[in-house]
């Protein structure tokens, strides 16, 4: 079994982050693999890194695949590229960027994602049309998780 190294910086970078900020966990992850680190009670900051886990499949009896993990495959599926808050729209009481039926050109703003006070735009990644929004305003999202379906 080959053994992958995470470089070292990348660890020590997000160390840096966590204490600069005041967080209590962050999370980066590129490819299969992604570090974790986080603060333990008594201000102990401890590292982890993992390959990320393929999806397991549902034992006979277990609850249904909920819409937003089977859309995970779909082509069209926006994904969030990082933790944060996602903002459906430019400010509190304006139009969302986009509603269910739009039609989206690539490179079109969907919505925003907050992360570390710094207002991420999150773009189309290609033409379409919205068919799906898992997003709720304000709401928290994780890495990977699936923000709008375009079809």
């Amino acid at each position: 079994m080959a053994r992958h190294s995470i470089d070292e910086s990348v660890v020590q970078q997000a160390v840096k982050l966590l204490e600069e900020h005041g967080l209590t966990e962050l999370e980066y992850g590129l490819g299969r693999w992604y570090v974790r680190v986080s603060r333990q009670a008594g201000g102990q900051v401890v590292a982890a890194t993992a390959p990320t886990a393929a999806p397991a499949a549902k034992a006979e009896g277990e609850a249904p695949v909920s819409a937003q993990e089977a859309a995970a495959g779909h082509p069209g599926a926006v994904t969030s590229p990082m933790v944060g808050t996602v903002y459906v729209a430019p400010e509190p009481g304006a139009e969302p960027f986009v509603k269910v039926g739009d039609t989206v050109g690539e490179g079109q703003t969907l919505l925003l994602i907050e992360a570390m006070k710094t207002m991420n735009p999150i773009r189309a990644h290609r033409h379409g049309r919205v068919t799906q929004i898992f997003a709720q305003n304000a709401s928290p999202v994780e890495y990977g998780e699936v923000l709008i379906i375009l079809d």
